[in-house]
């Protein structure tokens, strides 16, 4: 880990469950899709353990391929009028953003949620003065656990895979990273548990319960 870390010039955080828990947010608006096209609604726990692929791929997952095209309108419909509610920084998150932009590192978002709705989520939470980028689904023809997503946003910075981590919390992250030659470091706070996580094949560099504990352990960070 740390030979990884003294190769490390730019971070790629993933942000649902990785910087943020934006869940009941996601919840409420995919209820309100399945409730508009008269299906049953998925639960808390359910939506929480489905998230990371894109809502796309999420709500195929919850309702079926045929009913997911209905849906995913609605979503992103009423999702726009709620995204700044049921927002919540994860513990240890702008620390770990404003701590590493003082060292120099090169940090960006890359994510499966849109790209438009990300930037306005890292603006809304004064974010956008510690990341240079931020790449979203519908940026670009890719998503995670796409290899070309991952190496277009280092592209986008100007390095290569070998000086670039891959911070996120689940095997989309993990294997995205792990496609594109990326270090990838897990974290057990979104949709997948630390056993989960272990276990998933490619593994993560290494899983921590929470941000702190990677700062700590991965960038040698006091908190």
């Amino acid at each position: 880990m740390q030979s990884t870390r003294a190769a490390s010039k730019a971070i790629l955080y993933d942000l649902d469950g990785t910087l943020i828990d934006h869940f009941t947010a996601i919840q409420r608006a995919i209820n309100h899709a399945q409730e508009q096209i008269g299906v049953p609604l998925s639960g808390y726990d359910l939506v929480r353990a489905t998230v990371g692929g894109s809502i796309e791929v999420t709500m195929t997952r919850l309702i079926g391929p045929e009913l997911a095209p209905r849906a995913i309108p609605l979503y992103y419909e009423f999702f726009a009028k709620i995204m700044f509610e049921d927002l919540h920084p994860l513990p240890g998150a702008a620390l770990l953003l404003e701590q590493l932009h003082t060292r120099g590192m090169r940090q960006a978002i890359l994510t499966n949620k849109t790209g438009d709705t990300a930037r306005a989520v890292i603006k809304f939470l004064g974010w956008d003065q510690w990341l240079e980028l931020v790449v979203g689904s519908q940026d670009t023809p890719w998503r995670k656990p796409m290899p070309e997503f991952v190496l277009h946003a280092v592209g986008k910075l100007g390095l290569q895979p070998a000086e670039t981590v891959l911070i996120g919390d689940s095997p989309f992250d993990v294997e995205a990273a792990t496609n594109a030659g990326v270090c990838c470091y897990a974290v057990a706070t979104g949709s997948h548990t630390r056993p989960q996580l272990l276990a998933h094949k490619p593994a993560p560099e290494a899983v921590f319960d929470n941000l702190n504990d990677l700062g700590a352990a991965a960038f040698g960070l006091i908190g």
